[in-house]
């Protein structure tokens, strides 16, 4: 009798190898269907986990789009909203204006030259000239204007300086959608094209490109006309304590426009305190003094003066007492610089 193999070891066979003499057919069948079976669920399994891994990969690039995405949305709005402001001021401003706001003396002075002065509603305490801007509205002072004086006058512009008005005063204005100018010429030289410039702004060109050439006509005139000879000038602003005028100032470019030599032409600042052993040292031909508001200048400068009585400008009877039309960078300058050039002919 053969031997017969026992039941365990048929499993093992048919599981393992598939092959059993009387069950070889069936158990291979059975074997590659298990097979496929196994590896379809693997392969489910790794499709199931393939799309989860591609959905979480999506989630985050989602994310990172929608990161991306927020900025360039503000941004839009952003310009959305300058693009629409600009508009708004744009048409606002396409009118000539017809109240004006000067916060300096000089560019008062201009405006009423040009002959606008019926245009303006507000200027500072220190514009004083002409008789008629004394009755204007004022606004406190260059330094310190009043921000709520200039609002309740309703200004169309506000006319500003580069010398004297605060910049953080002009940034204000334009935050709350306030039209500003700010006129920038600083010297004698700059002046023609500054004012031209100006009535560009204000849409006044005719009236103020007369202007510019009237004082550009009238500087080429007294330039060609009077030659100083290298005399050495000295400007008081002011005695005790002793002020001149130095580089920067339209004093001191008149002088030089005269041919004249500024003693103070070397200092640092526009305004410079001075010693009397500077002015001895220096020695001056001719000293002018400046007129002050409220004060009589010949009873103030005579202490200084006695002091220096030996230097040529004192001791040849050089000193001269002038008015203050060269204080400020304006038309009055034309009438200035004739009045000095009258006592260096002398």
């Amino acid at each position: 009798m053969p031997h017969e193999e026992p039941s365990w070891y048929k499993v093992v066979r048919v599981k393992v190898i598939g092959f059993y003499p009387r069950l070889s057919s069936k158990a291979g069948v059975f074997y590659f269907l298990e097979r496929y079976r196994v590896a379809k669920t693997h392969k489910g399994r790794h499709k199931k986990a393939k799309r989860h891994r591609d959905i979480g990969v999506k989630k985050i690039r989602l994310f990172f789009l929608l990161c991306a995405s927020v900025p360039l949305f503000l941004c839009a709005c952003l310009f959305s909203l300058l693009s629409l402001n600009f508009l708004l001021l744009t048409s606002a401003f396409a009118e000539p204006p017809q109240r004006i706001v000067s916060l300096a003396p000089s560019t008062t002075e201009i405006l009423f030259a040009a002959g606008l002065g019926n245009k303006i509603v507000g200027v500072t305490t220190f514009c004083d000239y002409p008789e008629e801007a004394k009755s204007k509205p004022k606004i406190g002072g260059m330094s310190n204007p009043s921000m709520e004086a200039v609002i309740s006058l309703k200004p169309d512009i506000v006319i500003m300086t580069t010398d004297g008005n605060p910049k953080a005063f002009e940034q204000r204005l334009i935050s709350m959608n306030i039209r500003t100018y700010v006129f920038r010429a600083r010297t004698i030289a700059q002046l023609p094209d500054g004012i031209r410039r100006l009535g560009q702004e204000i849409e006044e060109e005719d009236k103020f490109n007369k202007l510019a050439l009237d004082i550009k006509g009238a500087l080429n005139d007294l330039q060609k006309g009077v030659q100083a000879g290298n005399k050495k000038v000295l400007f008081m602003i002011w005695p005790e304590p002793l002020m001149v005028a130095g580089p920067g100032t339209a004093i001191h470019d008149a002088i030089h426009l005269l041919g004249a030599i500024n003693i103070a032409g070397d200092a640092k600042i526009q305004y410079p305190k001075y010693s009397i052993e500077e002015i001895v040292h220096r020695s001056p031909d001719i000293i002018f003094i400046g007129k002050a508001y409220g004060m009589d200048m010949q009873k103030t400068a005579v202490g200084l003066l006695s002091r220096i009585s030996y230097i040529p400008a004192v001791k040849n009877n050089n000193v001269y007492y002038v008015s203050d039309h060269l204080y400020r960078l304006g038309p009055r300058i034309i009438p200035g610089i004739k009045e000095l050039a009258g006592y260096l002919n002398k």
